[in-house]
């Protein structure tokens, strides 16, 4: 099982990721959103944003969100590392129950090309 600070160090690659990414990726990545990201075995939240490409990370908390972020993501530790390593297909992760994302519409359609 992954830890909170191997949980934490991914969160920091995926937004060194996004922000070298170019294209579709990176106009994707542009949004300016709340962001909550939790972990369901360690039962913990990280909340922060994604803005100008980057995931900023700014609190750590135990349980579930405390606010309804803009964008929000639900999964495993393991599949977090997994998916940010390249070991994990995001849309098939998605597709079979294993992560959860739910955002607005327009951000949804607007997110597909990080998937």
């Amino acid at each position: 099982m992954a830890t909170m600070a191997e949980c934490r160090s991914a969160l920091d690659r995926l937004s060194d990721n996004l922000a070298g990414a170019d294209g579709g990726v990176r106009r994707a990545a542009g949004l300016d959103r709340s962001l909550s990201c939790h972990i369901k075995d360690l039962d913990i939240t990280f909340t922060g944003r994604l803005s100008g490409g980057r995931i900023q990370v700014l609190d750590t908390l135990e349980g579930p969100p405390r606010d309804k972020a803009e964008i929000r993501l639900a999964m495993t530790g393991d599949d977090l590392v997994a998916m940010v390593n390249g070991d994990l297909n995001f849309a098939k992760a998605w597709a079979a129950g294993r992560v959860r994302l739910e955002a607005g519409f327009r951000d949804l359609l607007k997110l597909k090309s990080l998937l």
